[in-house]
């Protein structure tokens, strides 16, 4: 992948847990490496299929001086947040912090952090039994695709379901989502479980009734066993109301433990 370089771009900001630093504010030096695909802006010598590194810059140094953080860790966040969200074409970003008047009763040449984010695919499977079923999907989507650090990419159709499990409940509405997001996979099952709290979710029954639900399918295509995140989700093979939907969005996706494709799963799931 192609990359563009900033390196050691000086700012002047207020950034910093003591008072003192947000009111005399401090030198800030910015190393930033943007990673992109540059092969149709170096084919034809397009200005507007890259991105202008002077304007860059310029986004760059408002971004990080137009609020005061207490710590720099947050600054480069929410300094790459906002650019990953402004450039489409921008897949990668790894940034360098220096901070050469830190408060350390120490010789050196500067403190520094380094971040790295980067866009990653996920498949989320959606559904709801009470209420207004579809409002409440479409509700959390609207959470989820004007946050900074996720957004949806596709939707799949929606289906009415039998209810799996405890069955004395109302029809279900299921669907999926594709989505890119910045966060690993645990910030994001713990963000999706916020998003659920947002719209009244309440876990009293397994698999009982609940105004919403958001499981994570597929990460990439990363298998964990980790307690609290197992991926691929461990039963979607089981289950048609997963896999209905899954088939508008990612058919041909292979499952990384079966090693099958989506689709192929579920004509299996059909026959038995």
């Amino acid at each position: 992948m192609d990359k563009i370089f900033i390196k050691d771009l000086e700012i002047f900001a207020n950034h910093g847990y003591f008072q003192e630093e947000k009111n005399l504010g401090q030198k800030f030096v910015l190393t930033m490496e943007v990673e992109l695909d540059l092969s149709k802006a170096s084919s034809e010598d397009n200005l507007e299929d890259t991105v202008h590194y002077g304007i860059l810059c310029d986004e760059i140094e408002k971004e990080f001086t137009k609020t005061s953080y207490d710590l720099i860790e947050t600054a480069c966040e929410e300094l790459i947040n906002s650019i990953m969200l402004k450039y489409n074409t921008i897949n990668k970003i790894s940034l360098e912090l220096k901070k050469p008047w830190a408060p350390v009763k120490k010789h050196l040449d500067y403190v520094s952090i380094k971040m790295e984010r980067s866009w990653h695919e996920a498949i989320i499977a959606v559904g709801a039994n009470i209420g207004d079923k579809k409002k409440n999907i479409m509700d959390a989507f609207e959470i989820i695709d004007n946050s900074k650090h996720t957004k949806i990419v596709e939707i799949a159709n929606f289906y009415e379901t039998e209810p799996f499990g405890y069955e004395d409940q109302d029809m279900f509405l299921n669907t999926a989502i594709k989505i890119k997001t910045m966060l690993r996979p645990k910030r994001l099952m713990e963000y999706l479980l916020e998003v659920e709290k947002d719209l009244k979710r309440e876990r009293i029954i397994r698999w009982g009734p609940r105004t919403l639900d958001l499981d994570i399918i597929f990460y990439e295509d990363l298998i964990s066993y980790e307690k609290d995140i197992i991926l691929p989700h461990p039963r979607m093979e089981e289950r048609l109301f997963v896999l209905d939907p899954l088939c508008d969005i990612v058919p041909y996706k292979v499952h990384p433990i079966l090693n099958k494709r989506v689709i192929d799963i579920k004509k299996e799931l059909e026959n038995k």
